[in-house]
């Protein structure tokens, strides 16, 4: 079981492809997280960084910003803690490397409108090559960029995905802590 729904067959996974995960958002958030795109798993569920093995959930925890780990199903919970979530890139995909350059670059020109609209302090971006090329900023590192979007500071964080090995969850863990010291 995934949540409330049995766990995908490979064709119910394939099919998902079509659905959309809402944003988790309001106006003033401290952090907006932005993944780059819905997994397979996410689209199937409905709850963003869903698949078994995806780190978001563990690291927004040992970060500092819920007081137990989450389920992705109560994803609104962290509207209470004044966080929310969105993606760069609504399409469903089995991997972030299935995207286009075009995608990504007009994902970025919609977060920016997103962030304009909404004005959270800061968004933290959840993959530094998806950063790079929604943002045209090759030379991009992790953490606090120069850019802001308006007033909103603008952080990268690395792609949580279970299939990111360069990062353990111990260093998840921190750079998620120090997105959550600078939110504060």
């Amino acid at each position: 079981m995934i949540g409330n729904h049995p766990k995908p067959t490979r064709a119910a996974l394939l099919a998902a492809v079509t659905r959309k995960v809402r944003d988790i958002i309001t106006h003033d958030l401290s952090v907006l997280f932005c993944g780059i795109n819905p997994g397979l798993y996410s689209a199937f569920t409905g709850h963003h960084f869903a698949r078994p093995g995806n780190r978001f959930w563990p690291a927004v925890h040992a970060g500092g910003f819920t007081d137990r780990q989450l389920h992705p199903s109560e994803k609104h919970e962290l509207l209470k803690g004044n966080f929310g979530i969105t993606n760069l890139v609504k399409r469903a995909t089995a991997r972030s490397d299935e995207l286009t350059k075009e995608e990504l670059t007009a994902g970025g020109k919609i977060l920016v409108a997103k962030v304009k609209r909404y004005h959270p302090r800061l968004v933290a971006v959840l993959g530094v090559v998806a950063y790079r090329d929604a943002f045209e900023r090759p030379q991009a590192r992790l953490g606090l960029q120069e850019e802001t979007i308006g007033k909103t500071k603008v952080w990268v964080l690395p792609n949580p995905s279970g299939l990111n090995a360069h990062y353990q969850a111990r260093d998840l863990a921190k750079l998620f802590r120090e997105l959550r010291e600078a939110a504060v």
